[in-house]
């Protein structure tokens, strides 16, 4: 608790899905002094915007949440966006937090910065050992880039540079927008929606052979604020459940739980993504204690109830 109490904490993206939870994580160890730059009054993607924040905030911390997401709809029309927007943003705010003598600062990375055939489970070290899937890849490597500048600064200035790289996570208050959104969350809407109209099928795209991992969003705060809090080193940590489900799996489970009676159709013409992900946790474990501790179906319920809630 005495940690965090002086602790002045930039948390990049805050307001957003993750953000959200990492903020009330931070509240309930007692921080008082949390800086949440929304984009309307703060564009980090502008150098002159990030060093006001700075001069204004003066933190201590910089949790770096914020990025340009998307499922594989998005990825594929916007890779220019969002290779750019993820990259800049990271790259401005590592910059100036060296300017500033930033004690430290957390970088969120993302499981697409994986190789497109990394060995399951996926370990760190397989970072940089192939390309990452083409639909996603400008993204990955984008925020892949990230973790150089982290370790080249720590190298070069002494800075406290620690990058993390989460699994697909999920969980209520998501993006539930079906240009944008992620598997699980595209996937209730669909469900859910179908199910009010009355519609005797859904849609899917791909086979359902690739597998996924899933983090729900709770247990992520948690892992990046033990991160915060514990952990001090260079080499990338891994934020997952260690947990593999496919698609296929996926669908009907949340078909189940969502109470949809109807027929599931595949459109094999649609890509599939990568062929598996499902990550080494091992490091998160030893590192700073973090292991997620949400069952899969209560977290899928969880973000079911949310939804039908609040869809409306």
């Amino acid at each position: 608790m005495n940690f965090w109490q002086e602790q002045r904490v930039i948390v990049t993206g805050g307001a957003g899905f993750l953000g959200s939870f990492i903020v009330a994580g931070l509240k309930t160890r007692g921080c008082t002094n949390i800086f949440v730059p929304r984009s309307r009054d703060c564009d980090l993607r502008d150098r002159a915007a990030i060093i006001r924040l700075f001069k204004e905030s003066q933190p201590t911390m910089v949790l770096h949440l914020a990025a340009v997401v998307g499922g594989i709809g998005a990825n594929r029309e916007h890779p220019g966006k969002f290779f750019y927007e993820n990259a800049i943003m990271g790259i401005e705010l590592l910059e100036q937090a060296r300017q500033f003598q930033l004690p430290k600062i957390v970088v969120a990375g993302t499981i697409c910065a994986y190789p497109k055939f990394t060995p399951v489970p996926f370990l760190e070290e397989d970072l940089w050992n192939g390309y990452p899937e083409e639909t996603n890849a400008p993204y990955g490597v984008a925020k892949k880039a990230l973790l150089v500048q982290c370790q080249a600064y720590r190298q070069e200035y002494g800075m406290n540079t620690v990058y993390l790289l989460p699994v697909n996570l999920y969980g209520p208050h998501d993006n539930f927008d079906p240009q944008s959104s992620h598997v699980i969350p595209a996937l209730i809407k669909k469900c859910v929606d179908a199910r009010e109209r009355g519609d005797t099928f859904i849609e899917c795209w791909g086979t359902g052979s690739p597998t996924r991992e899933f983090l729900y969003v709770e247990d992520a705060a948690d892992g990046i604020l033990r991160a915060a809090e514990h952990y001090n080193k260079s080499n990338p940590v891994n934020l997952g459940s260690g947990r593999e489900i496919s698609i296929r799996d996926l669908v009907n489970l949340i078909a189940k739980l969502t109470r949809f009676p109807g027929e599931i159709r595949w459109d094999p013409s649609k890509p599939d993504g990568q062929p598996r992900r499902c990550l080494d946790v091992q490091r998160a474990l030893s590192e700073f204690g973090f292991q997620a501790t949400t069952p899969f179906e209560e977290g899928l319920r969880q973000t079911i109830q949310w939804y039908e809630k609040n869809r409306l």
